[in-house]
C-alpha cells in the first residue's frame, strides 16, 4: 500500500518552479529562515507519520537542512533518499539561469557521494541518479554503473529518477540493465505516460517513488482545474488531496512525495491518505499529451 513521503525540492533553496512557491516562502529567504522552515515541516511530517524523506545534491541546502534535522531529532524508522547528477548553480538566487547543471559522469558521482555522506552520514538509505535520460547516456556508462554497484555492495540501495517525455523509455532501459532498487518518476492526473513502466518496475520489486504528483502546483489550490475542484468540493476536501489520492490508489506506487513548503500545505496534502480513490473517469479530461505537458512545465517561472 502506497504511503506519503516528503520531498525537499521546494524547501532547500529560495527559488523553485512550483506555482505560488514565492508566496509560500514570503520575503525572508535567508539560509536561516529556510532551515527553520524545513525543520518545522519535517517535524510536522514526522509527527503525522511520514517516514520517507527525499533530497538531492542540487536542491540547494536540502541535504544540509535534512541532515541537521536528523542529527538533532534522531527519528526512528525513517528512510532517507537523495540523488546525484545535478550541480546547484543558482548561488542562492531565486531565478538564476540555469539554477542547476547536469553532470552524469563517474567523477561527479564520487564527489557528490562524498558531499552527501558529509550531510546525511549513515542515514542515507537510497542514492539515485538524478533525472536519467537517454541523451545523457548514464545508463550505459560502465564507469558510473560500476560505481553504483560498489555503493550497492555496501548496503546503500541505488536507483534513478526520470523526467521528461522519455520517462517510460528510460525506466524500461534501467530494468533491462538491472542493478537498481528504486525508481522515481512523475505521474499525475495531467501526465500519466510512465504508468506501464512503473507497473513493470513494481513487478520487478523496485520501490516506486512518485514525484510531482501535483504537477508543480497546477493541481492544487486556486490553480486546480474546474473538474478537480468540483470533485474536491463534493468530498469536502482540497484539490491537492484528491490529486494525491489518485496516485496513492495505484498498486504500483510505493511512496508518493509531497513537495510542501509550508506546514499548512503539508497537512492539506496528508489528507489524501484518508480519501477513497477518486473516479478517474471523471478526471480523464485532465490528461495531457506528454509533449504538451513537459513543454508547459519547462515554461514555469522559478519564483
Amino acid at each position: 500500500m502506497a504511503t506519503l513521503g516528503l520531498g525537499l525540492a521546494a524547501l532547500g533553496r529560495p527559488g523553485y518552479l512550483n506555482l505560488s512557491h514565492g508566496e509560500d516562502l514570503g520575503p525572508d529567504r535567508s539560509v536561516e529562515a529556510l532551515c527553520a522552515r524545513s525543520h518545522a515541516v519535517l517535524d510536522a511530517a514526522y509527527g503525522a507519520g511520514v517516514r520517507h524523506f527525499d533530497a538531492a545534491r542540487s536542491y540547494g541546502r536540502a541535504e544540509e537542512f535534512l541532515g541537521g534535522w536528523l542529527r538533532s531529532r534522531e527519528p526512528a524508522g525513517v528512510t532517507v533518499s537523495s540523488k546525484w547528477g545535478y550541480v546547484y548553480t543558482a548561488g542562492w538566487e531565486v531565478d538564476a539561469d540555469p539554477p542547476e547543471v547536469k553532470h552524469h559522469d563517474a567523477e561527479t558521482f564520487r564527489r557528490q557521494l562524498a558531499e552527501t555522506r558529509q550531510q546525511l552520514g549513515a542515514w542515507l538509505d537510497l542514492y539515485a541518479i538524478h533525472s536519467a535520460t537517454p541523451d545523457s547516456g548514464v545508463l550505459d556508462d560502465e564507469a558510473v554503473l560500476g560505481e553504483l554497484a560498489e555503493l550497492r555492495a555496501t548496503g546503500v540501495r541505488v536507483g534513478l529518477s526520470v523526467s521528461g517525455t522519455s520517462q517510460r523509455e528510460t525506466v524500461e532501459h534501467a530494468l533491462e540493465r538491472g542493478g537498481f532498487d528504486a525508481v522515481q518518476a512523475t505521474w499525475n492526473l495531467h501526465e500519466r505516460s510512465a504508468e506501464p513502466a512503473l507497473a513493470a518496475a513494481a513487478a520487478a520489486d523496485l520501490t516506486v517513488y512518485v514525484k510531482e504528483a501535483l504537477a508543480n502546483g497546477r493541481l492544487a489550490g486556486g490553480h486546480a482545474p474546474p473538474e478537480l475542484a468540483a470533485v474536491a468540493r463534493e468530498h469536502e476536501t482540497t484539490p491537492d488531496a484528491v490529486a494525491l489520492a489518485a496516485v496513492l490508489a495505484h498498486p504500483w506506487a510505493d511512496v508518493v512525495l509531497s513537495g510542501a513548503s509550508t506546514v499548512a500545505t503539508l497537512r492539506s496534502n496528508l489528507a489524501a491518505a484518508a480519501l477513497d480513490a477518486p473516479d478517474e473517469v471523471r478526471l480523464a479530461a485532465l490528461r495531457e499529451a506528454p509533449d504538451a505537458y513537459w513543454r508547459r512545465r519547462s515554461q514555469l517561472a522559478w519564483n
